[in-house]
């Protein structure tokens, strides 16, 4: 992390930089990827007051720069509430990473969709033989009749000409069939 100091229209004293600079240690404590910390005292008259401007400008990796400004009489205690400031902005965008580490709804579906199902299958494993169907191409009712009709197969499941999936089966009635 670089850090500068810079003094506008006020002298930079040993402890004001000594002041400053354990306060940026506490930005460390959030574990983010701070580039550089930019610190800014500037004196300005307005109205006849003086006034001491302190200003953080913080780059943080994949968060934009955050710029924090404070104005007071005593340049300590504007130091002190852009600290606090910067702490909040840190703390905030810290508690969003860790703790939105959402799991896409897509995965959380699938997994527990296919878990349901490998468990309803294990209990029908004595009874259900899984069967893949053979072709996907379209093919006529007369056709799927005819080849349910030639085979020792209880249905046959195939696509029709207009792409929907049907079922072809055969009744417990002789020579009677059902579509669905």
């Amino acid at each position: 992390m670089n850090t500068s100091i810079v003094g506008r229209h006020i002298t930079l004293t040993d402890s004001i930089k000594d002041h400053i600079n354990s306060s940026i240690q506490n930005f460390k404590k959030y574990n983010l990827d701070i580039i550089s910390v930019n610190s800014i005292i500037s004196q300005e008259s307005k109205n006849s007051k003086n006034l001491i401007s302190f200003e953080f400008t913080l780059n943080v990796a994949n968060i934009d720069t955050i710029v924090i400004k404070q104005r007071d009489k005593d340049l300590y205690n504007a130091i002190d509430i852009a600290v606090d400031r910067t702490l909040k902005v840190l703390r905030r965008h810290h508690e969003k990473i860790v703790e939105h580490k959402a799991t896409k709804l897509t995965k959380v579906q699938s997994d527990s969709i296919e878990d349901n199902v490998a468990r309803e299958l294990e209990k029908f494993d004595s009874e259900i033989i899984p069967m893949k169907l053979n072709s996907y191409k379209p093919t006529n009712i007369e056709d799927a009749l005819l080849d349910l009709k030639n085979s020792e197969s209880q249905f046959k499941v195939f696509y029709d000409n207009d792409d929907n999936m049907r079922v072809l089966y055969k009744t417990n009635q002789d020579s009677k069939f059902g579509l669905y």
